[in-house]
């Protein structure tokens, strides 16, 4: 392999990953080209400030791709289209994008010659399997090199590595591991290894203080276009900028805390607080819009299949043919998903008011729930009834019968 290869790292500008660029530089001898591929979460200062922590590493050169609409269009439709929240709760804030993200530096490799990719994953978390499960699909013959992982460092001996080479290391970790993107953010400390307490409320991230004082509730309407978020308030806005707004005006009111407990990827138990705004008020908006305009059948199909397409994708499998099965099925579901939601946004809490559609199931019917039929008579629903209850009828009778 040429000294002139580029090794390709994928940075998220923690102490693992700026660990990893004087390490890879020194011990392979070649050119380390970091890449950061952003999926929501990082405004033009901290981009530039990504960028910068890079080169005084040593890195050769720094590529952000913004990814953020690439990210909206291939995941996060999908992940609205189905509702999805893991264990019923974490409407997967992070990690969704890993696959996207591997996705991407395996095309850059491409562009810049390389036929390697490194990452700064240790060996006890997920992410570590959702890139090279995805790196390897797409490209087998592909080198992964995980330096924190394959040699155990440990954070000390990486700071010491770094102030050793009068290198900058990051400040101090704190209490608290925070990985942030477009629909959310997740916060990991001492308190989420067991499962006994919240973490505190200074280290909520977007919603920190929103409980301080109380705040006068807000009235917000949230349109759809085939399940598709694509106005708020009267506004057009494209999904990425609406995702951007709701978030920044749902943490004013705590709305989206949660803390998530379920299985790994590698089969453990894990436990994670998780702030995830504007996930909360769309999925809540989207899943009542459905109720009005999708037949129970319909509901009953979408909910199977996404809580499979919620598990393959936080299990590093989105690029199993399967998953693109399961979207067309999705995305076909939300022919009829159009209309306005009216939400209320009070301390910790949306409530959604009303909602209103073209294609409403409710308006289409001469009846009244509760009140008076319509498309059919008292007789009707007499014999409705009667058939209603002929299975329980012929299973009580043959009970009836039985020896003892």
């Amino acid at each position: 392999m040429s000294s002139n290869e580029p090794i390709l790292l994928a940075f998220s500008g923690g102490l693992d990953t700026s660990f990893c660029i004087p390490w890879l530089s020194e011990t392979y001898g070649r050119p380390v080209i970091t890449v950061t591929v952003d999926t929501g979460g990082l405004d033009d200062n901290a981009r530039d400030a990504l960028e910068q922590k890079a080169l005084a590493l040593g890195a050769a050169r720094h590529v952000t791709v913004d990814a953020r609409r690439r990210f909206f269009d291939e995941v996060l439709r999908y992940l609205i289209f189905g509702n999805i929240r893991r264990g019923g709760l974490y409407p997967l804030c992070v990690g969704a994008e890993r696959v996207l993200q591997a996705q991407t530096m395996a095309r850059i490799c491409g562009d810049l010659g390389s036929r390697t990719v490194a990452h700064g994953c240790t060996a006890a978390g997920n992410d570590q399997v959702r890139f090279e499960v995805a790196l390897h699909t797409l490209q087998p013959d592909l080198e992964v090199l995980a330096p924190v992982r394959d040699n155990a460092w440990r954070r000390e001996q990486q700071v010491a590595f770094l102030e050793d080479r009068g290198l900058p290391a990051p400040g101090g970790r704190g209490a608290y591991s925070i990985n942030r993107g477009l629909w959310g953010v997740t916060i990991g400390g001492r308190e989420t290894l067991d499962s006994r307490s919240s973490i505190p409320e200074e280290a909520w991230v977007l919603t920190h203080g929103a409980f301080d004082a109380p705040r006068q509730s807000e009235r917000h309407v949230l349109a759809f276009d085939a399940g598709v978020p694509v106005a708020l308030d009267g506004e057009c806005i494209e999904p990425v900028e609406l995702i951007e707004e709701v978030e920044s005006r749902a943490a004013q009111f705590g709305i989206g805390r949660g803390i998530h407990l379920g299985d790994t990827v590698l089969g453990t138990k894990g436990r994670v607080a998780f702030e995830a705004p504007a996930a909360e008020v769309i999925l809540t908006a989207h899943r009542e819009l459905e109720k009005l305009t999708l037949s129970g059948a319909q509901t009953r199909v979408k909910d199977s299949v996404s809580t499979l397409y919620g598990d393959m994708l936080h299990e590093g499998q989105h690029l199993d043919p399967v998953c693109r099965d399961i979207e067309a099925l999705l995305s076909r579901s939300q022919a009829r998903v159009t209309g306005e939601v009216t939400i209320l946004f009070r301390c910790g809490h949306v409530f959604v008011e009303g909602v209103t559609s073209p294609h409403s199931l409710l308006a289409a019917t001469r009846g009244s729930y509760g009140e008076a039929a319509g498309e059919w008579t008292a007789a009707d629903a007499l014999g409705f009834s009667r058939m209603r209850s002929l299975p329980g009828m012929l299973y009580t009778r043959a009970g009836s019968q039985e020896v003892g």
